[in-house]
């Protein structure tokens, strides 16, 4: 079958899945772990494949009788109002990202539910940006949407999570107040509120800018509330060497709304002059004291700077994913080095759509590069059926 495509391993798991259901193309995934003590697919993997046979319509799911191996054919992109527990093996980051990647070529606006642990230890930053983990919702709310604005995805584009908006000026109770939920027990709920588009714009993106201001949000649930004012303390004293603008949320949760389990995390964002973002993050771990983790967070957050760009390495697959779905016209954008995950990503983009990317400096001695690519105009077919 010549629209069949074949891998193998359990790496890269999410962002296959994701071209096989943009692209229209079935793919077969094999020897998924299979020296594994415990062979095959993992709950949470498939968990994710019933979330996509919820969000889409017509999709074949065949998982072999060992679970090593796994077959999709795609169907269309339905959205809709839908609701889905997550196993606690994995944050709803996990989940939420390829549903964003998905969503705003839905044939009805997405609105879905997501239940389950909002912030979990294997989706730190270090491990976002190379292995087939998620991030913290907060960073998903406050810089991974922003990034879908670039592309003209906006109008009723939301993520409820959290009491708190990152502007000084309107940190005001947003309409519907979700739950938090901290490992191991979770409890906690997210909604993503997602608008369809025809088509994405292309995207022209190369001035980095300078930094500007920083905000950040520290949560804790079920602990004492002074360890997020301790979070905060402690990574300031890092930050305010560097700017004056900044601004870091304490908030706190308190009964229904704090999930099972205590827990706290510290979400950090760097804007630019140009609207470039740069994001970090860091969660409580045992034994450990609130004032580390904020300096933690801080270092993460300056270190992802010092790298430039005009996105951080969270998101280069968001953007250049975008970039090749849009317009049939040059997009480009300036970047750091790529992630191991985002190189591999760049050879299945040219399986999938049969686009490459031209990577070039952007400046000598810069250490940033400028990636450009011819995007496919891509359509959005399933919403002319509605």
């Amino acid at each position: 079958m010549s629209n069949l495509l074949h891998f193998s391993g359990h790496q890269h798991f999410r962002t296959r899945l994701v071209l096989s259901i943009l692209s229209g193309r079935h793919v077969k995934i094999d020897r998924i772990r299979p020296e594994d003590k415990n062979p095959g697919l993992r709950d949470f993997e498939v968990s994710l494949l019933r979330l996509l046979e919820k969000v889409t319509n017509g999709t074949v799911i065949e998982i072999s009788v060992t679970g090593t191996a796994i077959l999709l054919k795609p169907g269309i992109i339905l959205g809709g109002a839908l609701t889905h527990d997550c196993p606690l093996s994995r944050s709803i980051g996990y989940y939420l990202e390829p549903i964003i990647l998905l969503a705003p070529f839905c044939k009805t606006p997405l609105q879905l539910t997501l239940r389950g642990i909002t912030t979990d230890e294997n989706d730190l930053s270090a491990l976002a940006c190379v292995q087939n983990s998620g991030m913290q919702v907060d960073l998903l709310r406050t810089v991974t949407l922003p990034h879908l604005q670039l592309f003209g995805i906006s109008d009723g584009l939301e993520l409820r999570v959290s009491c708190f908006t990152l502007e000084p000026a309107s940190a005001t109770h947003i309409s519907q107040i979700k739950k938090r939920g901290a490992p191991p027990e979770g409890g906690g709920e997210v909604q993503f509120l997602c608008p369809i588009v025809k088509q994405v714009r292309t995207l022209n993106f190369v001035e980095p800018g300078k930094i500007k201001r920083i905000r950040g949000i520290a949560h804790a649930v079920r602990v004492n509330p002074q360890f997020s004012n301790r979070l905060i303390e402690s990574s300031r004293s890092i930050l305010n060497r560097y700017i004056p603008d900044i601004y870091l949320y304490s908030d706190v949760y308190k009964g229904s709304e704090s999930g099972k389990s205590p827990g706290y995390a510290l979400s950090l964002l760097a804007e630019s002059t140009t609207s470039a973002i740069h994001c970090a993050e860091a969660i409580s771990k045992p034994g450990v004291a609130p004032e580390d983790i904020g300096l933690e967070a801080a270092r993460a957050l300056m270190a992802e700077v010092n790298l430039g760009g005009c996105v951080d390495r969270k998101h280069q697959i968001l953007v250049l994913l975008m970039m090749v779905l849009g317009s049939e016209d040059v997009g480009r954008c300036c970047m750091s080095e790529p992630t191991p995950r985002t190189i591999q990503f760049l050879r299945d983009v040219k399986q999938f759509f049969g686009t490459s990317f031209k990577i070039v400096p952007a400046e000598p001695g810069s250490g940033q590069l400028l990636y450009s690519c011819y995007g496919t105009g891509y359509v959005n077919a399933n919403r002319a059926l509605a």
